[in-house]
Parts: C-alpha cells; sequence; structure tokens
C-alpha cells in the first residue's frame, strides 16, 4: 500500500498554480478567505495537520506551539522572513521550520531602486498632479527632484538583497557604502566597489540615501532609533523594504515633519497595515503595501520552494531550505 499522504493547512491565498500542484501531492487543506487566520484557527490548524504553511502575518508563537499537540511536524514558511516564528521553541518540540530564501531578491532590490527614484525625483507628486487634472503644461522650475548620480547610498544590510541593490545602484552611479553584521570579503567588497563602516552611527551621518536591507531581530529592533536618525543628513533620504521594525515609525514620522530628512520610501512599517497616519500626509513620503517581492514570478518561486521543503521531508530527508536557529 502507498504511504499515506502528508496533512498540509496553507493560511493564506496562494497563487493558483502552487496551490494545484499541492493538491496534486499532499493531503491539503486550503484557505477559501485572503484573511489572516486569527490565532485561534492556526493553533486548530497546527493541531489537525503534519506541516503548517504560514505567511509572514501569521505570529506563532511559545503558547500556540505548546497546544498543538503532537502531530505538527514542519512548519514550511511561505517567505524568507522567520521573525514571526519562534523558531527555537518549534525545534524544542521536534518541529522543523523552513523558508524560501533567495527568491526575492532581484524583486525586492528593484523595489529598492523604485522607491529611491520615487522619491528623490518625486513621481507620486507627479503622478497625483495628473491625476487630480492639475496639469497645465511644462514648466522649467515645477517639481524638481534630485539626480542620484553621485551620491552616496548606505546599505545597511550587505546580503543577498544588500548586494543585488548596490549592483543596481552603481548602475545609476551612486557611491556604495556599507554597515554589515560581517564585513564582505576583499574581493566582493572589491567587485561592488563598496566601502565599510564598522560603525553604523559614522556610516548614516554621511549618506545621502540609507538603503534598509536587514532582518528583524531583537539586534536590529530600532536600529534606527531617534538618536540615529537625528545624526542624518537633512537632504537625507531613507528607504526600507526590509521589515518595519527596523525603524522607530514614530522617531521618523517626527523627523520627517519637521523637516529634519529630505524624504523616505517605505514598503513595511513597524505595526504592519496600521502605520502612523501622519505619513500619508507627507509630500516626501513613498509609502507602498509591502509590494517588495510582489511578482507573478517571485510567488511562484517561492511556492516551488515550498513544495520542495515539504516534499523532501515527506521522503524522510532535511528539507534543503530548513532554519538552523543557531545562524539566525
Amino acid at each position: 500500500m502507498p504511504a499515506p499522504r502528508l496533512s498540509v493547512v496553507v493560511t493564506r491565498r496562494l497563487p493558483e498554480r502552487v496551490e494545484t500542484r499541492m493538491t496534486e501531492l499532499f493531503d491539503v487543506t486550503l484557505r477559501e478567505s485572503d484573511a489572516p487566520m486569527s490565532r485561534e484557527e492556526l493553533v486548530a490548524a497546527m493541531r489537525d495537520a503534519d506541516v503548517l504553511v504560514p505567511t509572514l502575518c501569521d505570529h506563532i508563537d511559545a503558547n500556540m506551539l505548546a497546544q498543538a499537540g503532537e502531530r505538527l511536524r514542519l512548519i514550511a514558511n511561505f517567505g524568507a522572513g522567520i521573525d514571526h516564528i519562534d523558531v527555537a521553541s518549534a525545534r524544542s518540540r521536534n518541529v522543523l521550520v523552513s523558508n524560501t530564501p533567495g527568491v526575492v531578491t532581484e524583486d525586492t532590490a528593484d523595489m529598492v531602486m523604485s522607491l529611491i527614484l520615487g522619491v528623490t525625483r518625486r513621481i507620486p507628486e507627479g503622478l497625483a498632479l495628473m491625476s487630480r487634472g492639475e496639469w497645465k503644461g511644462f514648466s522649467p522650475t515645477a517639481l524638481l527632484g534630485g539626480r542620484i548620480g553621485g551620491r552616496r547610498l548606505g546599505i545597511i544590510g550587505m546580503g543577498r538583497i544588500g548586494q543585488a541593490v548596490a549592483r543596481r545602484a552603481a548602475a545609476f552611479g551612486m557611491q556604495i557604502h556599507y554597515h554589515n553584521r560581517r564585513r564582505l570579503r576583499p574581493e566582493t567588497e572589491a567587485e561592488l566597489q563598496a566601502t565599510y563602516w564598522d560603525s553604523l552611527d559614522q556610516m548614516v551621518a554621511r549618506m545621502d540615501v540609507i538603503s534598509v536591507n536587514c532582518p528583524h531581530t531583537p539586534a536590529t529592533f530600532h536600529l534606527l532609533n531617534a538618536r540615529r536618525l537625528k545624526l542624518m543628513k537633512p537632504s537625507a533620504v531613507i528607504v526600507n523594504t526590509s521589515r518595519g521594525e527596523v525603524i522607530d515609525e514614530n522617531a521618523l514620522t517626527r523627523a520627517l515633519k519637521a523637516g529634519e530628512l529630505a524624504g523616505a520610501g517605505l514598503d513595511v512599517f513597524e505595526h504592519g497595515a496600521a502605520f502612523n497616519p501622519d505619513l500619508r500626509q507627507l509630500p516626501n513620503v513613498v509609502l507602498l503595501p509591502h509590494m517588495g517581492s510582489a511578482t507573478v514570478e517571485g510567488r511562484l518561486e517561492m511556492g516551488e520552494k515550498v513544495i520542495l521543503n515539504i516534499k523532501t521531508f515527506a521522503d524522510g530527508h532535511r528539507p534543503p531550505d530548513l532554519v538552523v536557529p543557531g545562524v539566525l
């Protein structure tokens, strides 16, 4: 007799192609609604499944895992970031956690450049003028932005995405600087023509544009706090496509309102959709609804990685994208 298929619960709607392939391979419970599951629904799903497929909106803590029972064996996260999952607690209960690294690198780096250009060239202001039907024709002094060529870009977090941003920014003529937990190899620095700063304070004080590309961890929570934001030049711009918790959002809002920063491009927010409403009123701020990895190709590749992790686990092997707590 064939071995019974793994029971898999998916917490959100995924691309149709991904859902169909999962249904072919596993005993899958799909989510009819695209609304996030409640805490109680997540606990119930973990009790009923061998594998849970959550997204970044599904916060899974130690208390929830303690209620999950003995059936759950794998949390196959749909996404690279795993700060919403208590990985250590999961592993202590013999529950493996996997993710989908690498597939969103190029898409997110593209969005970083879009936000840099959007803020510095005042693109949303131009779009708003056109949508209101108020444009009266060309004017030599209207909506003057700034050239990004020659500006210093400070990248916080020089992993896959940070390096992809560096390559794009260099093509635009920007000067590349970075701060990272570990310094890159000399040959990588030379390839990227990147200058390393051991001191984040010293770097942010000298940059024209700051790009946040590090994960959210206890060490990076409010890494850009009120004190560090005050170190930045009034002409500087900050862009964040990583995690909202890395920046003190209220302090950033105050600095923008006071003219202490020239602008910001934000794709992520400290409290998700409940972001500071004052940000919407500022013309020098570009706000996006977490679109950094939102491409058809990226979502399909994420789904393929989730399926590969589950299938490899079902076959009795270690998932290829297993998250190891010691290296977080």
